[in-house]
């Protein structure tokens, strides 16, 4: 049996794409993550909530093994990916897409050439392979007419259309995305959600850290609180946002949606 048909029958089985088991995570004395559990399955749209300093970026950077953990495991399609891997990294990156808060464009490079970058350099692509399937992903986000434009000349809503397409140009089995709209100006956050939303009726695996009660309340299968590095709270999002059980939750979301 291959490992491709293994993993589809997995995932017909409702096996988790991604599952973390006790992950813990610190940066010198600073315990940040203190045994995190999580399952997400393919297709599924998790958002992590809760205050700054609660670990929640750092859970992203243990899973696409940025920030690898001390302890716990974490598995990707079945894989042991905290393990030993033949692939190395690569695995991992080939298969997990990430965007950051900071759009982290290159300024010297244009729009088409920022999402072409990362394929025609892992994938091996050649250069107009890769020109065309930018073209396509920079379409997709609504990005056409500024393939050409240096980051300098687009607003933070545009550059962070283009991060997103970047990360599309992997060909992810799973979108990270870390408070991908907290530096924007107001008005330019509905054109990233709705770039988000897109990507979710679409079908793809994301765990969204977010403030964006609205959005995760509209599109998440399951809103997960953590606060001092531990899942306080997980489910559906009428039962965490509109009903919580935890007196922390509720004190979270008092002070947020008061806002």
């Amino acid at each position: 049996m291959s490992e491709s048909t293994s993993i589809e029958q997995e995932q017909a089985r409702g096996e988790p794409m991604l599952r973390l088991e006790g992950v813990e995570k610190r940066f010198g004395e600073l315990r940040v993550l203190n045994g995190v559990d999580l399952e997400v399955k393919k297709g599924q749209v998790v958002c992590v909530i809760g205050p700054s300093g609660s670990g929640k970026s750092t859970l992203l950077r243990c899973v696409n093994l940025l920030a690898p953990p001390e302890a716990g495991n974490v598995f990707l399609e079945g894989t042991e990916i905290t393990g030993e891997l033949e692939e190395g990294v690569d695995f991992v990156r080939r298969r997990v897409g990430m965007v950051f808060q900071q759009f982290n464009l290159f300024p010297h490079k244009s729009a088409i050439e920022n999402v072409m970058l990362a394929p025609n350099v892992v994938l091996d692509r050649g250069k107009k392979e890769g020109r065309t399937r930018a073209g396509e992903l920079l379409e997709r986000v609504g990005m056409s007419e500024k393939v050409d434009e240096y980051p300098e000349r687009l607003s933070g809503g545009q550059q962070q259309r283009v991060a997103i397409a970047r990360a599309l140009a992997m060909d992810p089995h799973v979108m990270l995305f870390d408070e991908v709209t907290s530096a924007l100006d107001p008005e330019l956050v509905k054109e990233v959600l709705d770039v988000m939303r897109e990507l979710a009726d679409e079908g793809m695996t994301m765990i969204v850290v977010t403030h964006e009660m609205g959005f995760a309340r509209d599109v998440a299968d399951r809103v997960v609180f953590m606060d001092e590095g531990v899942v306080i709270e997980e489910g559906p999002p009428a039962s965490v946002l509109e009903n919580p059980q935890r007196e922390r939750t509720k004190q979270f979301l008092g002070l947020v949606l008061e806002h």
